[in-house]
């Protein structure tokens, strides 16, 4: 029998196969399996034989401790943009130590160049590490570390920011960096780009790559901002489940849809802003016929010197309208001193209120508690669970019993997270909730509505 190989140790193995004796080439990683051997393919992928099939093992050398290595240094070209990318975590700046069989953060630009050399030919890269850290784990704080790295680099006279996030909750980081930016009727100096990727840097199917060329090519040689378009902060992402193209997203308008597929991110109630073509490494983009015809026209904003930032200490309840909503839960919640209640309503933002057949004293219990969360000045907005669609409250009467009462959120065609990111920024910025939640501040408004 065979001796396994060290991690980290590049071999070549015969292995007797259905198909007859077999010759394999990669490096050694941890054993996926007692008695087994597993290998990094050159291809990207594992595989694991037993040790009973392997005839022999030949070493061939030894990979460097991503520790130990050295990367080579980066030469600058000054005709190019500068860019600095953010780095808060997720997998798309990450790559795998085979001698250790960790996935590591790789994000200085030497490192990230010596893994997607195709990036000196688009920018020069600059970056910094905010943290590392999985995207559910984000909230708020992280949000105005990313706004308030963002600002230094356009202080520091970056053309464009790119932020790799982790894709659970990247679409949330987008709208809150959006209204930070544009929130106020301005628009960033630059372009700022969310990308994440779906497969992680170590799988042949990884998305990670082009991903990241688009996203630094999208800050680097995109249109200026205009900032009423969805476009004051975008996500970079595949088009498809397919290599070759990725979508410009709308900031406030895009959201994850899919668990794992690589075109996991789509637009709700809008259109994407641009698609962008990689091929070997080069780029290539087309502006969609809407937002090129908003591009056109141009915008009046100008430009934010001072975007702005989220109170931590906010608090907004979120609710789901549906057979088990009871006002036990409202009030409870209430206790624990809310500043607004978003509900995803059902339809087009209905809430059960109603009581027709006198035998759901539960809902009339609903809608006292809500009257008494309104009389208490707590704002009560409705969104729709339905994803796509506007709140419309004007069709039935049950909607337009809801805005008798001052429920809000009439005429929304936002996504369910970016409405209570919009929340938090109004009350954090001293604007009454009722009038941020009927403008539209930065795209996130009717005027995006497909039609």
């Amino acid at each position: 029998m065979v001796e396994s190989p060290v991690a980290g140790q590049r071999v070549k193995v015969e292995v007797n196969s259905h198909n007859g004796l077999t010759v394999i080439q990669g490096v050694a990683l941890h054993p996926a399996a007692k008695n087994h051997v597993t290998l990094k393919l050159v291809n990207g992928y594992n595989a694991s034989y037993p040790i009973e099939e392997i005839e022999s093992i030949e070493i061939l050398g030894s990979n460097t401790p991503l520790s130990e290595q050295k990367p080579l240094p980066v030469d600058v070209d000054e005709t190019l943009p500068r860019i600095r990318i953010l780095h808060t975590g997720g997998t798309i700046a990450s790559k795998v130590d085979y001698s250790t069989g960790a996935v590591v953060a790789r994000f200085e630009p030497e490192e990230l160049i010596a893994t997607i050399p195709e990036l000196t030919a688009i920018a020069n890269i600059e970056a910094v590490k905010l943290g590392n850290m999985f995207s559910d784990d984000i909230r708020p704080q992280h949000w105005n570390s990313i706004i308030h790295a963002s600002k230094r680099a356009f202080d520091d006279g970056c053309d464009g920011v790119v932020v790799t996030h982790g894709t659970d909750t990247l679409h949330i980081s987008s709208a809150a960096l959006s209204f930070a930016w544009c929130g106020k009727g301005e628009t960033p100096p630059g372009r700022i780009a969310f990308v994440g990727s779906q497969r992680s840097s170590d799988r042949g199917s990884s998305d990670a790559s082009e991903n990241l060329i688009s996203a630094v090519y999208w800050a680097a040689h995109g249109p200026q901002p205009l900032g009423d378009s969805g476009d004051g902060v975008v996500v970079v992402m595949h088009a498809s489940n397919n290599d070759g193209v990725c979508a410009v997203y709308p900031g406030t308008g895009v959201r994850k849809l899919h668990s794992s597929r690589r075109d996991a991110f789509q637009t709700v109630n809008c259109e994407p802003l641009a698609m962008i073509a990689v091929e070997n490494g080069e780029c290539s983009h087309i502006l969609e016929p809407g937002y090129e015809q908003n591009q056109e026209k141009g915008s009046e904003r100008p430009i934010c010197q001072r975007p702005t930032s989220y109170e931590t200490g906010v608090r907004i309840a979120q609710f789901v309208a549906g057979p088990w909503f009871h006002s036990e839960e409202i009030e409870a919640i209430v206790q624990t001193g809310v500043q607004a209640i978003v509900i995803q309503g059902t339809g087009l933002g209905h809430l059960p209120i109603d009581d027709p057949g006198k035998d759901a004293p539960e809902n009339t219990k609903v809608w006292r508690a809500l009257t008494r969360c309104i009389n208490r000045e707590i704002p009560i907005i409705v969104t729709n669970q339905c994803i796509h669609g506007p709140v419309d409250m004007n069709v039935y009467s049950k909607g337009r019993k809801q805005m008798e009462m001052g429920i809000l959120g009439h005429g929304s065609v936002a996504a369910p997270d970016t409405v209570v990111v919009k929340v938090h920024w109004a009350l954090s910025n001293m604007m009454k909730v009722q009038d941020a939640v009927a403008a539209n501040l930065c795209g996130e408004g009717i005027n995006l509505l497909r039609t």
